[in-house]
């Protein structure tokens, strides 16, 4: 890239395009192949020390739709959408890293001897401080949610990542664990005519500082 080129390749032209959808197809449905590829996409995603520390609940029969619509304000996109995942972060606990890392040692990626250099360092950061723990979970899920946008969108589907929910419902509702915080919705499914194009964003100017 040259000075007042602009990149330009498939991936960057999905984000480009990304938007907030608000009309969905409501006769559209996914597959529960689908779903299970858009969540393997998404778990593509980067994680502090591999903790992989997230969990994706696919909202998409029209019973589980029922139970999720009033306590996320009855936003349309909750019935109308295919699905909506509930995007969960689950606080850290760094005695799973030895799981986590397993794969790694036996692919011949990582050598076994690493894997306590890991997780002593990763339980020096997080376990005493329960705020880093939380954020570490929201970052997780938003990075996993992130991925699944941009996903969505090449494959000509659209999205709706949502905030307005009531977080202790949904948390009774579908059962999540007491280590799990329900950080987002995102709904993704076939769009119908009417959204709008991506919002124009602040110039890189405004928000860019060169140092």
């Amino acid at each position: 890239m040259t000075n007042g080129t602009t990149m330009t390749n498939a991936v960057i032209d999905s984000i480009l395009k990304r938007r907030a959808t608000k009309y969905y197809d409501p006769a559209a449905t996914l597959g529960e192949d689908q779903i299970r590829e858009l969540v393997r996409i998404g778990t593509s995603a980067p994680t502090s020390f591999h903790l992989q520390n997230w969990r994706f609940i696919a909202v998409h029969s029209p019973e589980a739709k029922a139970r999720l619509s009033p306590i996320a304000w009855s936003q349309p996109a909750i019935t109308e959408a295919a699905v909506t995942f509930i995007v969960c972060g689950q606080l850290v606990e760094t005695n799973v890293i030895p799981d986590r890392l397993a794969p790694l040692v036996e692919a011949g990626i990582m050598p076994a001897r690493l894997v306590p250099e890991w997780e002593i360092p990763a339980r020096d950061l997080y376990m005493e401080y329960p705020q880093r723990r939380r954020d570490e979970a929201v970052r997780t899920a938003t990075f996993g949610a992130a991925a699944m946008i941009y996903a969505a969108g090449s494959l000509g589907l659209g999205s709706t990542p949502m905030i307005g929910f009531d977080a202790d419902a949904v948390h009774r509702e579908f059962e999540l664990g007491h280590d799990e915080v329900p950080v987002l919705l995102l709904s993704i499914g076939a769009e119908r005519p009417g959204n709008w194009p991506q919002k124009p964003r602040r110039p890189v100017d405004e928000v860019l500082n060169l140092v």
